[in-house]
């Protein structure tokens, strides 16, 4: 069986890790290199690298930022945020990147997920979806969940797949920063709907969650930031409990 993934989430903006609820109040959450050199020693298994306002603010991500982050880590490194072409993928690969997580571009142009996969391969392409339950449904939302959309979130997943992305990064906007769990059941249905693995984000608070999102929501990751930032949690104890409860994980 295949390990489960526990991934810390860097939301860059300014230059600085922040940290919000439910996409909004944000508040500082330290030196970006710091917290990528510290996670990457405490066990992480991946990192994710988000630059939140690169796409509201029309400019491309901080590649320099993205060069010093991947000096410090040992491990799988994905960049999203502002990314719309080729070209910006090639700078964030050349800089130290693994993978890119495209989010907005992808929803505005569905082509650009084949161009990059024909390009660079579907091992590097993640499509991360943020939505959030509108009367019922879950609907997509865009640039950093500020832009809604009709599009529902179980069918943009299903056309993300067969584009070839390599995975997809969902996170619930309702759960965002409310430490109240994961959104196990949306996620539950995009895992069996999905042959690609989904990364669970948005909802983290205890290490019970985890659990509960690799047990009930059959997530094949799990991101999470405040709970890592903040020290609320440790990376090897929250390995520890998982694997306690019978969770494959790497320790």
């Amino acid at each position: 069986m295949l390990t489960k993934r526990i991934i810390p989430c860097l939301d860059i903006k300014d230059g600085r890790t922040v940290k919000g609820v439910n996409f909004v109040e944000l508040r500082d959450a330290g030196d970006p290199v710091e917290l990528a050199a510290r996670y990457a020693e405490e066990g992480a298994d991946e990192l994710v690298f988000l630059d939140i306002s690169a796409t509201e603010e029309k400019r491309k991500t901080l590649a320099r930022l993205v060069y010093h982050v991947a000096e410090k880590v040992n491990i799988p490194f994905t960049v999203g945020g502002g990314i719309s072409s080729v070209e910006d993928v090639d700078v964030l690969l050349k800089n130290g990147a693994d993978k890119v997580s495209v989010n907005s571009s992808a929803v505005k142009n569905p082509d650009l997920i084949n161009k990059l996969v024909a390009k660079f391969g579907s091992q590097c392409i993640v499509v991360a979806i943020d939505a959030k339950q509108v009367q019922g449904e879950w609907k997509v939302h865009l640039v950093g969940g500020k832009v809604p959309t009709d599009i529902e979130l179980f069918s943009w997943a299903r056309e993300v797949e067969e584009r070839g992305a390599g995975e997809i990064l969902f996170t619930s906007m309702d759960h965002d920063g409310t430490k109240n769990g994961f959104a196990n059941v949306a996620l539950a249905r995009l895992s069996s709907e999905q042959n690609i693995p989904v990364i669970a984000s948005g909802g983290a608070g205890n290490m019970q969650h985890f659990a509960d999102t690799f047990i009930e929501g059959k997530a094949d990751a799990a991101l999470a930031a405040s709970v890592f930032h903040y020290k609320e949690m440790a990376i090897a104890e929250l390995k520890r409990e998982l694997k306690k409860q019978g969770i494959p994980v790497r320790i």
